[in-house]
């Protein structure tokens, strides 16, 4: 069979496969890639538009260079997806995102062509540097790609790495996907400039004209298409002044060029390891490229939530007659358009997540008090405390994962300044198939150690509601509500609005033979383990605690009068988390009481369903259960023999 009948993507176990490849076979590589992608991700949802923008890309680079010696950084990694394919996971592809699969995202222990894992955004540039950097150092001739998407161009870190590229004159290569999307449309100033660049017909209409012209000459002249980049950067400047923002940071810049070429783009890059120095390749694709849904709503199908027809588009939902629980987001959207239209002085703010955040009814409803940022954590803090300054409300929507990144804005720019910014931490805890990355499991222990501090969490949906219903009642200073990702409990959760006394616990059970202390939605599980020893004569006394800071003192010394046994249920970690919090206060008032902490052990824990990761760390209502019936069997052994309840 020949190699224009047969199917090519099934020959290529590694990039090296590729690359015995002629250049005129990439566009069918290119196409049986991306059928590839969304053959299994139409049957396995994962992070699909992303993939199939970049994979003209994908194929060039790993054409033109001689991966894994040369390094290609990607930056998130929601877009590897055709990389991991043609890197020798074609075939556990299926695989991904799943409990024990491939990671989503690149992992430097999954292979040797993941140069650099990922997760959170605008790395890639930094990393590259630093392995630039490196090789010259060791005097190898490697060469260094960071491919980063416009979206995650705008945080500042991507600004430090290209500024500190620049003034070390590295040889690196920084791909600019320019596609107008992250995983909402971008925003700010830096998409306008970059919108400017590709469509000044001043600009495009001399490329154009030029590269027509030398393509005709290409057959006298071999070395026409290099004298055009050569002619293109030389006049540009005098053509297009807003091309200087990169080369004032003393990269060259080329394009825009088409991303989708990919016969061009493989050529190209050959072109640009010929060149010194740090250069910047700007490349226009669009974002779901090749799946027409995908295509015009990039926005769902950047990680669609279900299985689709892979030929339509279409979602498929599984048909139920009962009414489900409302997920927390879905909660949080609503009721903060319901707050909002009480009190003027609240406004939301968020780093670039407002679909997954819920905020699109605000948006709609109020668009003058809904900020989106963009991929920018800090700032979103900082922009925060200076709107609390003026005496307005800000509500920063924020996933537990990103606000790590602005760890220094909330300890000196609110903490310290005791400022009134409401943290919604959405997606606190374990989510699912994103993995190491992307859970929310440290918020609870880093925050913990902040002065001035309110830290909650709601066990449903209903208390999510009073909560940020009491965050705007008083002059709390910083006031974190935290909460899971996906469906709640309630499947009806509206009420009138009660506030919450700040500190103070709720009792779910009575019992007399353990004490349970849970805070957040794990109190559930604790509640359904609860009723299940109840049927067993075991009788559980369980507090839905609430706070974390500052802890309920009356609840903690009633239970150490009342129990030798207590367990503390927590989804984040057991290290320095709320666990640790109960067990520093049994200490300090000296109560001999003995304390088992469930929650997540030190360890990163891997992606997978979030009931399967639940049951991995024990704090599932199985484990909760079991995790009693233990403690009480020890406690008969030890005061009795006995080894029976």
């Amino acid at each position: 069979m020949s190699a224009k009948h047969k199917n090519l993507l099934h020959t290529i176990e590694s990039p090296e496969d590729l690359r015995k490849l002629s250049t005129e076979d990439l566009p069918k590589v290119s196409k049986e890639l991306r059928q590839f992608i969304i053959d299994v991700i139409s049957s396995n949802p994962g992070h699909f538009a992303s993939s199939l923008g970049v994979v003209e890309l994908t194929v060039a680079l790993h054409y033109a260079y001689n991966t894994p010696y040369d390094q290609l950084v990607w930056d998130v990694g929601h877009q590897a997806y055709g990389h991991k394919i043609l890197t020798g996971r074609r075939d556990v592809f299926h695989t991904n995102r799943q409990y024990g699969g491939i990671s989503g995202f690149p992992m430097r222990e999954e292979s040797i062509y993941d140069t650099f894992g990922v997760g959170h955004s605008s790395t890639s540039i930094s990393a590259a540097l630093g392995m630039a950097v490196a090789a010259k150092q060791n005097k190898e001739n490697r060469k260094v790609v960071a491919v980063i998407g416009d979206g995650a161009l705008s945080a500042g870190l991507a600004f430090e790495g290209l500024n500190n590229a620049g003034a070390q004159n590295a040889d690196i290569l920084v791909v600019l996907n320019d596609n107008r999307m992250s995983i909402d449309p971008n925003v700010g100033a830096l998409k306008e400039y970059l919108l400017d660049i590709t469509t000044s017909p001043t600009y495009n209409k001399f490329k154009d004209e030029v590269w027509n012209l030398l393509g005709k000459m290409s057959k006298v002249a071999p070395k026409s298409r290099t004298l055009a980049q050569q002619i293109e950067h030389a006049l540009k400047t005098s053509l297009l002044h807003h091309s200087n923002l990169f080369e004032s940071l003393n990269f060259r810049y080329f394009g825009p060029v088409d991303g989708h070429d990919v016969i061009y783009l493989s050529h190209l890059f050959k072109d640009l390891q010929k060149i010194p120095g740090p250069k910047l390749l700007h490349i226009v694709t669009k974002k779901g490229k090749g799946f027409p849904r995908a295509e015009m709503d990039a926005t769902l199908f950047h990680a669609p939530p279900g299985k689709f027809d892979k030929v339509s588009g279409k979602i498929f939902t599984i048909p139920s007659t009962d009414k489900k629980p409302a997920k927390y987001q879905e909660v949080f959207g609503e009721t903060i358009v319901e707050l909002a239209k009480k009190n003027p002085r609240i406004v939301a703010i968020t780093p670039a997540m407002p679909t997954g955040s819920k905020l699109t009814g605000m948006i709609k409803e109020m668009p003058q008090r809904v900020f989106d940022v963009g991929i920018a954590e800090q700032h979103a803090v900082t922009f925060a405390a200076g709107l609390a300054t003026q005496r307005m409300r800000p509500y920063c929507s924020i996933y537990s994962t990103f606000l790590q990144r602005a760890y220094d804005q909330v300890i000196h720019d609110v903490a310290l300044q005791k400022l009134n910014v409401v943290f919604c931490i959405d997606r606190g805890g374990l989510v699912a198939g994103d993995g190491a990355t992307h859970h929310g499991i440290f918020d609870l222990a880093y925050l913990r150690v902040i002065p001035n501090i309110i830290i909650s969490a709601p066990m449903d949906e209903g208390e999510l509601r009073n909560l940020l219903y009491t965050a705007q009642t008083e002059e709390f200073g910083p006031f974190s509500i935290r909460y899971p990702r996906g469906t709640g409990v309630l499947k009806e959760y509206r009420r009138p609005f009660e506030k919450i006394p700040v500190g103070k616990a709720r009792k779910i059970r009575s019992g007399q033979d353990i004490a349970i202390l849970s805070v957040g939605h794990p109190g559930n599980f604790a509640a359904e383990a609860s009723r299940q020893l109840a049927k067993e004569k075991i009788e559980v006394e369980h507090y839905d605690m609430r706070f974390v800071k500052p802890l309920d003192e009356e609840v903690l010394h009633t239970v150490a009068n009342r129990f030798d046994e207590v367990i503390t249920v927590e989804d984040g970690v057991i290290t320095g988390g709320f666990g640790s919090a109960v067990i520093e206060f049994f200490n300090n008032h000296r109560y001999p009481v003995h304390v088992t902490r469930l929650g997540v052990p030190d360890y990163f824990v891997s992606h997978g369903k979030q009931e399967e990761l639940y049951r991995e760390c024990g704090f599932d209502a199985e484990g909760i259960y079991k995790t009693v019936k233990k403690i009480l069997q020890e406690h008969v052994v030890r005061l009795t023999g006995k080894k029976h309840l």
